[in-house]
């Protein structure tokens, strides 16, 4: 049935991104790095998102929305907020630089959680199934070409970055598929709450 669903002309598919996003001051400054990389290997400026954490890419139905947004909220309610700590600088071969979150378990549990609560929900079809990031980080760019990777990398395997936020809760964002920029979808607070307590008796 669900095959048979994507293939009817008319319904929408999103893209989906679930990130945990660093406080102002915090993204400021790994802003400058980026804006310092772009000019420096001569990118284009502006054209990347601002700094976050991913935690999974997926496309799904628009329709199903509600559905993930619920089950993502629940996960949120039971989930302590956690420290996030990030260390210099790493890379993916030969085509993207990012800093290194150094505090990677309770982000793994965060990402386990999520893939464990909601991997049918987010899986659109057998092409495009979720992409859950169990390797965390925060992109200064991607899709570089050979020699602005080389140069780049030689040059930002001996920088050094420190930065800390506290997680206090993760973002949704959604875009129509095929366009550029992201809109919030919905935000979900981590409250460490016990997961018996059901949302009915929360909101009933």
């Amino acid at each position: 049935m669900e095959t048979i669903i994507n293939t009817i002309p008319g319904y929408r598919v999103n893209e989906y991104l679930l990130v945990l996003n660093p406080h102002e001051e915090l993204r400021h400054r790994i802003m400058k790095v980026k804006e310092e990389f772009a000019e420096k290997y001569k990118l284009e400026s502006g054209k990347w998102g601002m700094p976050q954490v991913a935690l999974v890419t997926f496309k799904q139905l628009a329709m199903l929305e509600e559905r993930i947004i619920n089950r993502l909220k629940k996960i949120a309610m039971g989930f302590p907020p956690f420290k996030v700590e990030l260390k210099d600088y790493g890379s993916f071969p030969s085509h993207t630089i990012y800093i290194n979150v150094t505090s990677k378990l309770p982000v793994q549990s965060l990402v386990k959680e999520i893939r464990k609560g909601s991997q049918r929900l987010m899986k659109l079809n057998d092409d495009n199934k979720p992409h859950f990031m169990m390797e965390s980080h925060i992109t200064i760019r991607r899709k570089l070409k050979p020699w602005q990777y080389e140069k780049g990398w030689l040059e930002y395997s001996h920088k050094h970055f420190t930065g800390r936020f506290i997680a206090g809760g993760m973002t949704l964002l959604k875009r129509p598929e095929g366009e550029i920029k992201y809109q919030v979808a919905q935000q979900f607070e981590f409250q460490n709450l016990p997961v018996n307590i059901k949302q009915g008796e929360l909101f009933g």
